[in-house]
């Protein structure tokens, strides 16, 4: 018996392995536990660049070397129109947003990160002030150049019958943003540079510097699954 399960073991880790992750358009009708029933959208079916945009363009055989895809989608507004400006206003902003997560991720993942952002340590005070209150708007101001590609969007009825709190129409609006890498990868640099120089106390810059070594290949990186 043990020896069986060995054996499926192998076999279920194999095929996990050899698979490559794909995503795919949904289809509105498709019956799925929601607290919502879609009765109007832009397209019939749902982009699979809303679950996953890298792994979308891979397969639709877009430029994922010259470019980086993002997808963003809003919580239910009640116009459409409302829901599609915002998408699109925000588009630096999310940007940021995942960028900022990421530099923090991985400050406090390294070990000369988390000395850097050290509570216990009075010399690291203005680099944990800097990453709490400035880092965010500091990114966002240096992404440029993004820009929106595909947008899609939702009537949905909300029904108290399904699980939502009451009932009601709300739409959503996804975008997909294409921004080209030598951009985000100067983004990235920029505020690097800027998380070093504002360290301040010499010891606490270097761990800085060390943290983030080659922080824009790595985000690149991490978009694709190789880190």
């Amino acid at each position: 018996m043990m020896k069986l399960m060995s054996v499926l073991l192998i076999l279920s880790l194999g095929v996990a392995c050899s698979s490559k992750k794909k995503v795919k358009d949904v289809d509105n009708s498709e019956t799925i536990a929601r607290d919502y029933e879609v009765r109007d959208a832009s397209s019939t079916v749902r982009p699979g660049w809303i679950e996953d945009a890298e792994v979308w363009t891979e397969q639709e055989n877009m430029d994922t070397k010259k470019f980086r895809y993002f997808s963003f989608e809003t919580e239910p507004k009640v116009n459409r129109e409302i829901a599609c400006n915002l998408a699109k206003a925000n588009v630096r902003s999310d940007i940021a947003s995942e960028i900022t997560t990421f530099i923090q991720k991985s400050l406090a993942a390294s070990t000369e990160g988390a000395a850097a952002i050290d509570a216990n340590n009075p010399k690291t005070q203005p680099m944990r002030e800097y990453v709490s209150n400035t880092l965010g708007e500091r990114v966002q101001s240096l992404v440029h150049g993004a820009a929106v590609i595909k947008t899609y969007w939702e009537k949905r009825n909300y029904l108290q019958k399904m699980g939502a709190k009451k009932d009601h129409i709300g739409f959503t609006c996804a975008t997909l943003i294409r921004m080209e890498t030598d951009r985000l990868k100067a983004a990235i640099n920029k505020a690097s540079e800027d998380l070093v120089e504002k360290a301040g106390d010499p010891e606490v810059r270097d761990n800085v510097k060390k943290a983030l070594e080659n922080l824009s290949e790595d985000f690149v990186k991490a978009r694709h699954g190789e880190v």
